[in-house]
């Protein structure tokens, strides 16, 4: 059953993790090129005491993409499933709602684990032939936290999307803004190093919010 989940919200979101992944890999292949581009015409040795004395990343210009591509993305997936009303028919098929709701969500944080995934290991294969392996390290490291900020911005909005009230949506609008605003705090290398396993907890607590949206849906909730 959970790989016709995974089938169904596939064709639901194919064109999106298309258009995803192609925006991911445009941003990281202008930035890649951006960087061999500025050896070439200032030296590796030049670029490598920036990154030292100066923090420099070259990729930041990617920080918010992730954040963007995860609230895009569940937008896409569940806005249909409450203006189409086919949440309360899909609650309503043979087979337990928890697993159902599991499988959808866990469809999507899929997906952007192995897009995000893919994209840093790009980063890294063609940093680690100009830089040596601590400066990508160090690069890699200060970029999983946007990483995990677009997941975690895709498990807000489907809680908001799931949430049947607008006042409970709105409510959940600026809690998730709050949270989202932790991931962007600082933007020196590395900053949030000691916080990574915090942050990634904060990600598998959220992942239990649509469950609440659709307890709530379930029982019938509206304004």
């Amino acid at each position: 059953m959970i790989n016709a989940i995974f089938y169904k919200e596939w064709i639901k979101t194919k064109w999106i993790a298309i258009l995803s992944f192609l925006t991911l890999f445009g941003f990281s292949t202008f930035l890649i090129y951006n960087l061999y581009r500025m050896i070439e015409i200032k030296g590796a040795v030049h670029i490598w005491e920036v990154i030292i004395q100066r923090d420099a990343l070259f990729i930041t210009m990617i920080n918010y993409i992730p954040l963007i591509i995860g609230v895009v993305f569940a937008i896409t997936q569940f806005v249909p499933e409450m203006q189409r009303k086919q949440l309360k028919l899909t609650l309503h098929l043979p087979y337990n709602s928890t697993k159902m709701v599991s499988g959808m969500v866990g469809y999507g944080v899929t997906l952007l684990v192995v897009l995000f995934g893919l994209t840093m290991l790009y980063f890294g294969i063609f940093f680690s032939r100009v830089l040596i392996a601590e400066m990508v390290s160090h690069i890699l490291l200060t970029s999983l936290i946007w990483f995990l900020a677009g997941i975690m911005s895709y498990l807000l909005t489907a809680w908001i999307v799931l949430e049947p009230t607008w006042k409970r949506r709105i409510l959940y609008v600026i809690i998730s803004i709050l949270l989202l605003s932790i991931f962007f705090m600082s933007g020196d290398g590395q900053a949030y190093n000691h916080f990574i396993g915090w942050m990634i907890l904060f990600i598998i607590l959220a992942a239990s919010f649509a469950f609440m949206s659709v307890i709530r849906f379930k029982e019938g909730k509206q304004d």
